[in-house]
């Protein structure tokens, strides 16, 4: 049995309330998939650029290799499990048109993409070419060529805007 470490973490994750007794200086991203077993955020570069381990922090996109958990004390997490349908169990708009338009193909960046676009479309519910192409450069691909996760973006406003689900 380990030691406690006497540093109480809290924070609302995918809108339930979790403390952890866990060092302070722990990166967020270990936190998700170490301590919570949410392992649909990835790790890849560890350097916060490719997009991988994309979360929302306070509604914001956050590269969570590069947050330690005291950095986001007290913050609402949305994780790529933490979005769904208006049914539990189904998908979110976003990850249905992702699976429509092809926007994935080995899907290890397809989590970091969705939460990239999830964050674009709550700020341009109807984003140009130019605002697509901003909000995901924090996201690399390296199968799809990005054709079709722009076509996702794209049609994801559209159901999204129909729906009101963002």
């Amino acid at each position: 049995m380990s030691k406690p470490l006497g540093n109480i973490w809290s924070a609302v994750v995918n809108g339930e309330e979790k403390r952890l007794d866990i060092a302070q200086t722990t990166r967020l991203v270990d936190v998700l998939r170490t301590h919570l077993n949410l392992t649909g955020t990835k790790v890849s570069c560890e350097v916060g650029r490719c997009g991988a381990c994309m979360v929302l922090m306070d509604g914001e996109p956050v590269n969570s290799c590069l947050i330690m958990a005291y950095q986001c004390e007290g913050s609402d997490i949305t994780t790529i499990e933490g979005l769904h349908g208006e049914q539990e169990g189904s998908l979110h708009p976003i990850q249905q048109a992702f699976v429509e338009e092809g926007g994935f193909q080995c899907g290890y960046c397809t989590p970091g993409m969705v939460i990239a676009t999830k964050a674009l479309l709550d700020h341009h519910p109807q984003p140009t070419q130019e605002q697509i192409e901003t909000g995901l450069c924090g996201n690399l691909c390296r199968c799809t060529g990005y054709g079709g996760i722009i076509r996702a973006v794209c049609k994801a406003s559209e159901s999204c805007e129909e729906t009101k689900a963002i």
